[in-house]
Formats: structure tokens, C-alpha cells, sequence
């Protein structure tokens, strides 16, 4: 799991900071067109990279409390990054504002996630 977790980290790191520069440098355009949706974009970009970032505090801490819950907690974090960033970046492309209804979902797998990673580091 923590190989799982460094390589799913690393690389949605690095999309992350790609859609960053992309909304900052190449979306100008189409911000200036839709601006409600550019704090929405750098929302799912802002996610994206703290949950990447925890995907390796999974990677790390399944290594020092293995166990269910730490490997649980790691794809938590991934599909809170899918739910959470992708309904959020869908809905910034499409304009299609129900996909907002998918967004906390995405939340909750966050919110587990880091509850599990307190209950693995609780009772070890």
C-alpha cells in the first residue's frame, strides 16, 4: 500500500499543480467569460493537492500503523479526490450546476478518511 499511495500521491500532485497553472494561465479567457466559476476551479484544484499530500501521510502511515483502516483511509482520499475535484471540475467545463450535488460525497470520503487515519494512529 504505501508504493500504491506514493505513486497515486505523486502523480495527482503533479495534475494538480498542472490544473493550477492551466486555470491560472491558460483559463483567463474563459474566466473572464464565466468568473462565478474560477473560485469553484481553484476549490477542486485546492482539494486535489491537500489530498494528494494525504495520500502520502496514508503511504507513511501504513508503513507505522499497518492495518485496514490506514489502507482504507488511503483510497478514501483517492475517491474523495475523484468525487470531490472531478464533479467540481466537471461542473466548472459543462456548467452543469447538478454535478454540485455530487461534490459532498466527495467531502465525506475526505472526512473518513481522515478519521480513520486518527482511529489507526488511536489504537496503535
Amino acid at each position: 500500500m504505501e508504493r500504491t499511495f506514493v505513486l497515486l500521491g505523486s502523480i495527482l500532485m503533479f495534475l494538480g499543480v498542472a490544473a493550477g497553472a492551466f486555470g491560472a494561465h491558460g483559463l483567463s479567457s474563459y474566466f473572464a467569460q464565466y468568473p462565478s466559476y474560477e473560485g469553484t476551479y481553484e476549490t477542486a484544484v485546492r482539494y486535489q493537492i491537500y489530498h494528494a499530500l494525504a495520500l502520502f501521510a496514508a503511504a507513511w502511515l501504513a508503513g507505522k500503523f499497518p492495518g485496514t483502516m490506514t489502507t482504507w483511509a488511503g483510497y478514501l482520499f483517492l475517491a474523495g479526490i475523484i468525487l470531490f475535484s472531478g464533479s467540481l471540475y466537471l461542473l466548472v467545463f459543462t456548467r452543469t450546476n447538478w454535478l454540485g450535488a455530487i461534490t459532498p460525497l466527495g467531502g465525506v470520503a475526505f472526512l473518513s478518511g481522515w478519521a480513520l487515519l486518527f482511529l489507526a494512529a488511536w489504537r496503535s
